[in-house]
């Protein structure tokens, strides 16, 4: 009858589970569709789809510590559940998956701290940890990383080529070999290797039988082992296209090299693991004392639990009294049906309150006037291809030439809108990932003819020597702003307040043209953005 009892109580917990789950994918379900379908899709990330499984091994690994010791529900762990859901709607009303991702996060822990406890939460610690690893890093952050890498590939492979007795330098992400070059793109970037190069260290580290500082310094160590091993394949690819050509760099050899750096790698952080095992034993000692203290303790628990098991026989009747309100409550408990509400009404309130109005533009951008002081342009078109990614409600882009032949190219994107894959997308993001470098970036401000000055994003930039200055600014319902990380936070306000997420970006680019200093350049975009800015305030909505 006992196990009878405790298979009901089980299946509770299972219809329980199961309600959530559900509850859960319903809400979250394009966050999951993007990371599951696009997000981990593509190489960086495609070592993702195998973490699931992780997280659930290292749960099953602790399976017999979680049996043995008792749930403890805590109504603590409604913090941890409501700072996820309100994380939910500043995902959902700013635009950004990333933190839909990390609500996600929030939210499971905070059922599992509410239905089992701390306890068991630090039980699974590191396996509630991994699942953080299986979230891709937001789009403008993903492409800093990848640039700040390539130019550490770039560097190292060029060291390692002229070391080896080759002629080689580099401009930007550009190796010159003198008898070609090689340009270190995204895919040689190493990025889709450090990541997943980390996670091999974290589980590592994991299992090492060591002190936290050895942990630290195996996992510390794995990124710049990844840039160091990849910027042998990027000389290696150099070396080998002296004598067979592009197909080295392109073929076989490229997607197979990437396998040589997991075949490297791993025996070196083995190799790095035994040697802090073995050559540095700080610390061990400590360890083992604290073992023995531990030791006391548990036999001074023991004692206790011996002299309690009088307690528990006494208790036995009011057991069996319980054992009714136990089944009736364990399904209905005040905890499940708080949280199963919460979640319904967050289901709800997103998908049936409507925080986006669309907000069209005062004037279409086909009326955009072609010449601008002493400007004349030419309207451009972007490809079908990238106006199917980027989404828009409305586009401008002309490149507009002055009577000495200086030409400014000028281009606005406007969303009526801005939801989850149709937020404003920065050409911080856009320009390096084409392969620009930004040599200087920073604010700069800007007079509007009206007595104020506006502040406005300025880069110079570099690609296989060519030179451009560009400008760059977000007109978001009457504000100017600079960053994505302010678009994102006043999507989400204005969404609550106003109900609204309209808003643009505007760029202008000038290049650098022969014997130019950077001073005409300057003196050139910033008369041109002056007389743009009025020009454009008839045609966004304030």
């Amino acid at each position: 009858m006992k196990r009878f009892e405790e298979v009901k109580i089980s299946l509770f917990g299972l219809i329980k589970a199961l309600l959530y789950v559900l509850l859960i994918a319903v809400t979250y379900q394009e966050a999951l569709k993007q990371m599951i379908l696009h997000d981990w899709a593509r190489e960086d990330y495609s070592h993702c789809y195998l973490i699931p499984i992780v997280v659930l091994y290292l749960i099953w690994e602790k399976r017999a510590a979680l049996a043995a010791m008792p749930s403890t529900p805590s109504w603590k762990g409604l913090i941890p559940f409501i700072f996820g859901l309100f994380l939910y709607f500043l995902g959902e009303l700013g635009g950004e998956f990333f933190t839909l991702y990390i609500s996600l996060w929030f939210v499971i822990v905070g059922l599992i701290w509410l239905h089992l406890g701390w306890r068991k939460i630090k039980e699974i610690a590191f396996a509630l940890f991994m699942i953080l690893t299986m979230f891709p890093f937001p789009g403008f952050i993903n492409n800093k990383i990848l640039l700040n890498l390539k130019l550490i590939s770039s560097q190292l492979g060029v060291k390692i080529l002229q070391l080896c007795g080759m002629s080689a330098y580099r401009e930007g992400n550009i190796i010159d070999l003198g008898f070609t070059q090689l340009q270190v793109v995204d895919a040689c970037s190493g990025l889709r290797y450090v990541f997943p190069i980390m996670v091999l260290s974290l589980l590592l580290a994991y299992w090492f039988k060591a002190v936290l500082w050895k942990k630290a310094v195996l996992v510390l160590s794995s990124l710049p082992l990844a840039i160091v091993v990849n910027s042998l394949r990027i000389a290696a690819t150099g070396i080998l296209y002296s004598f067979w050509g592009s197909t080295v760099a392109e073929g076989f050899f490229h997607g197979f090299s990437g396998w040589l750096i997991f075949i490297f790698t791993l025996p070196v952080l083995l190799g790095e693991m035994w040697i802090l095992k073995t050559r540095f034993k700080v610390g061990e000692e400590g360890e083992t004392g604290n073992g023995k203290v531990e030791t006391g303790n548990e036999k001074r628990e023991t004692g206790n639990e011996k002299r309690g098991t009088g307690n528990g026989k006494r208790g036995t009747g009011n057991g069996k009294v319980g054992t009714k309100n136990l089944k009736r409550g364990t399904l209905l408990s005040p905890m499940f049906i708080v949280t199963l509400v919460i979640l319904v009404l967050t289901f709800g309130v997103s998908r049936m309150v409507n925080f986006r109005e669309k907000v069209p533009v005062k004037k279409s951008f086909g009326e955009f006037p072609l010449t601008i002081g002493e400007w004349t342009g030419t309207r451009q078109f972007l490809d079908q291809k990238v106006l199917d990614v980027l989404d828009l409600s409305e586009y401008i882009m002309v490149s507009y030439r002055n009577p000495q032949g200086r030409e400014i190219d000028f281009y606005v994107a406007y969303n009526e809108s801005q939801s989850k894959g149709k937020a404003t997308h920065s050409p911080e993001t856009c320009l390096p990932g084409s392969g620009w470098i930004f040599v200087q970036a920073g604010l700069t401000g800007i007079p509007t003819g009206d007595g104020k000055t506006i502040k406005i994003n300025r880069a110079f930039m570099e690609k296989s020597g060519n030179r451009e200055l560009v400008y760059f600014w977000f007109p978001q319902r009457g504000r100017i702003l600079t960053s994505l990380y302010q678009v994102k936070f006043y999507n989400f306000w204005d969404a609550v307040i106003q109900h609204r997420t309209d808003g643009a970006l505007v760029r202008v680019i000038t290049p650098l043209y022969d014997n130019e200093n950077m001073q005409d350049a300057e003196l050139r975009l910033k008369g041109f953005t002056k007389e743009i800015v009025p020009v454009l305030g008839g045609f966004l909505p304030e």
